[in-house]
């Protein structure tokens, strides 16, 4: 009814309000006997020079228009401009997640939008109440996924390898490492931040009690420097022990078939499924890492 009336204060026609509107004449007629009554006004009145406002109707047409102009602003999502983007994002991380997915896009997400900040977090145990409220963006996560139970998008899928010193008896072979063998050998564990989730000791099961952790580390940037002066193993997703094999001159062998891969997340909270900023990072996240 405001829009009509609206229109009908412009035009200063049934005529014309139909035909702009799309509607018929009649319907029209209608809503501007229906507004006369609501305000108790005759809004529009003929004269020998066609119909003119009344003063309630002249008072009418800048509220009203202005009230039109903020109900098409609330309906009607501005359109999203990457370039014109002035935006932190928050995003809970390992550094796994910052090597293989935050990282190759990198240097997207700067030339799309140079005002965005990335703001990596560690992960906690509060991550998912962080994500509820806000707090945080996105979550980049290899964690079990019945830990939660919001949206998210599947990246990649990831089998886990070995990494060793030069020389290391275990290392030669392309073939995956007998299970035997992998449990005769002292381990460096990598968990996952505050949390202490070692992917490793979840994927064994019952068997994880046979590993021997000589060393935890929250990270695994700084496993060569343990590694090379021992005779520890050390099991990582294939991405990450083969960038580390290659870059510090370690061995690297198939983990055991026992541990299964790694499926890599993005997680987002509900409210974000309509923020296009939102979606654009995801979207060039999971482009990226692919």
């Amino acid at each position: 009814m405001l829009a009509t009336l609206a229109v009908l204060l412009q035009t200063r026609s049934v005529t014309g309000t139909a035909r702009r509107l799309g509607l018929s004449q009649p319907t029209v007629s209608r809503s501007l006997a229906e507004l006369r009554h609501i305000l108790n006004d005759p809004l529009l009145v003929r004269t020998s020079g066609g119909m003119q406002r009344t003063q309630r109707a002249e008072g009418l047409v800048g509220p009203v228009e202005e009230w039109l102009a903020s109900t098409s602003a609330l309906l009607h999502a501005p359109s999203f401009a990457p370039d014109t983007l002035e935006r932190c994002f928050r995003i809970a991380s390992t550094d796994y997640g910052v090597l293989t997915v935050i990282a190759p896009a990198l240097a997207a997400i700067t030339a799309e939008a140079p005002a965005v900040t990335i703001d990596i977090v560690p992960f906690s145990p509060d991550m998912m109440q962080k994500l509820a409220s806000g707090e945080i963006d996105l979550i980049v996560s290899g964690l079990p996924a019945e830990q939660d139970t919001v949206p998210s998008r599947a990246l990649f899928s990831d089998t886990f390898r070995c990494i060793m010193r030069q020389g290391h008896a275990l290392a030669g072979p392309d073939a995956p490492l007998p299970l035997d063998e992998f449990f005769a050998w002292p381990h460096i564990g990598v968990v996952v931040g505050d949390m202490a989730v070692d992917g490793v000791e979840h994927r064994l099961g019952s068997r994880s009690a046979e590993r021997r952790i000589t060393a935890r580390l929250p990270y695994f940037h700084a496993a060569p420097a343990l590694l090379a002066g021992s005779d520890a193993l050390m099991t990582l997703p294939s991405r990450a022990a083969t960038r580390f094999a290659d870059s510090h001159g370690l061995a690297i062998r198939p983990a055991p078939e026992i541990i299964a891969p790694l499926d890599y997340r993005l997680l987002w909270h509900p409210r974000s499924a309509r923020d296009q900023a939102t979606q654009w990072l995801a979207d060039l996240l999971a482009r990226h890492c692919a």
